[in-house]
């Protein structure tokens, strides 16, 4: 069963209805009994840092995802905001991350020749694979998702970087260390390819 962390923030309707489509069975929840009995997790996101981890500290979730994530090594995996919330931090508030990446979240910011590039990257875009993973299986070359963020996550451990995608910069567009991984995109909003890869996260990762 693959449990999607229902704190208030996120698709959850539409990520359950693309496992679904792939033939995996997913709940949302904020339960600690369920998250509890999850054996892979989806930790979504959308909107402000600070937010983000309020509602999870008002929730009183953020010792038992320590403890599902650091401990007992269930499989993790961050969308948007939610792979940000597992930096140390944001650029965008005050408030401490959970810290699983040794990465930060910074603004995109843009002057000169690149003055003409919009915050946030919104729209369809392709990520280059770094290395190997089970994430990837059979994904296809040049692989599309569809973003929607004003900040990206700046990693402090390159092994960690799984794939990364142009705009401005070249910035981690999807992040994996052992059981922790996350991508900057919207998998449930990126039709075959975003279908591909929670199939892998459900299937290929173990």
């Amino acid at each position: 069963m693959i449990t999607i962390v229902d704190y208030g923030v996120g698709n959850l309707g539409s990520i359950i209805n693309m496992l679904k489509k792939v033939g995996f069975k997913a709940i949302a929840s904020s339960d600690p009994e369920v998250l509890q009995q999850a054996e892979k997790i989806i930790l979504p996101g959308i909107g402000a840092f600070d937010a983000g981890m309020n509602k999870l500290n008002e929730r009183g979730l953020v010792p038992l995802l320590n403890d599902l994530a650091l401990q007992k090594k269930v499989p993790f995996l961050g969308l948007c905001l939610g792979l940000q919330l597992m930096t140390l931090g944001s650029e965008e508030g005050q408030t401490q991350g959970l810290g699983w990446l040794d990465a930060e979240t910074v603004r995109f910011r843009f002057d000169g020749e690149q003055s003409h590039l919009k915050v946030p990257h919104m729209g369809w875009n392709t990520i280059d694979l770094c290395r190997p993973h089970p994430l990837f299986t059979d994904l296809e070359p040049g692989s599309r998702f569809y973003f929607v963020h004003s900040y990206y996550v700046q990693s402090h451990d390159p092994a960690a970087v799984l794939a990364e995608t142009e705009y401005g910069v070249r910035f981690a567009s999807i992040l994996g260390k052992g059981n922790i991984m996350g991508a900057q995109f919207h998998p449930e909003k990126s039709h075959k390819f975003g279908m591909r890869l929670l199939r892998n996260f459900a299937e290929a990762v173990k």
